[in-house]
């Protein structure tokens, strides 16, 4: 309830913030993160807006892509997470991870992990945005993340859920194993959008 109420005022303050020509959707709920046009870029060097990605729920998360060891854990687990899916609602459930590093993380860094990893970037989108909106992103999401001196980052290791409105509807810290009740959210969601 607390980290509800927190992600509501961060938001409000965001979009208080927030210049003129970015004025979101009147039609979307107030405490949807799809309130902030956050450009985003792909692995494959394609721009979308974060309110785009309205109309379905959807699986998100912040990571790096030269992390050596909680990122390649936090990808695992939304991999677990869906294998525990029906075959039918595998297939209807997306997954959005935006990097933290704005300074390395270009198209081809973000490719390159895709292909390493063996990641199926129909169903899994890695992004980018610059330094500004990834800390806005962050905040809005409860993530804390903090540059180390050596170009590592610490942060929080997560998997949220986004509603097709894009509220956050559950989230997990559970990695390397699956959260039950976290896949449980994921069914209903999938359930309840008719997706």
């Amino acid at each position: 309830m607390i980290r509800r109420l927190a992600a509501h005022v961060i938001l409000a303050t965001l979009l208080l913030c927030a210049p003129a020509h970015a004025e979101p959707s009147k039609s979307l709920p107030g405490d949807s993160i799809y309130q902030l046009d956050i450009p985003l870029v792909d692995q494959d060097g394609k721009a979308h807006a974060l309110p785009s990605l309205r109309g379905q729920p959807r699986i998100i998360s912040m990571f790096y892509a030269s992390c050596p060891y909680m990122c390649p854990l936090i990808i695992d687990t939304a991999r677990m997470t869906d294998r525990k899916l029906d075959p039918a609602q595998q297939n209807k459930l997306p997954v959005l991870m935006v990097s933290m590093d704005a300074k390395r993380d270009d198209p081809a860094a973000l490719k390159a992990l895709a292909a390493q990893r063996k990641i199926d970037t129909t169903q899994w989108t890695l992004a980018r945005t610059d330094a500004a909106n990834v800390r806005k992103l962050a905040a809005v999401l409860g993530i804390r993340y903090r540059e180390l001196d050596d170009g590592e980052f610490s942060h929080t290791s997560v998997l949220i859920l986004l509603d097709a409105e894009g509220r956050i509807v559950a989230r997990t810290e559970t990695m390397g194993k699956t959260d039950p009740d976290f896949v449980e959210a994921v069914e209903r969601a999938l359930d309840s959008s008719g997706s």
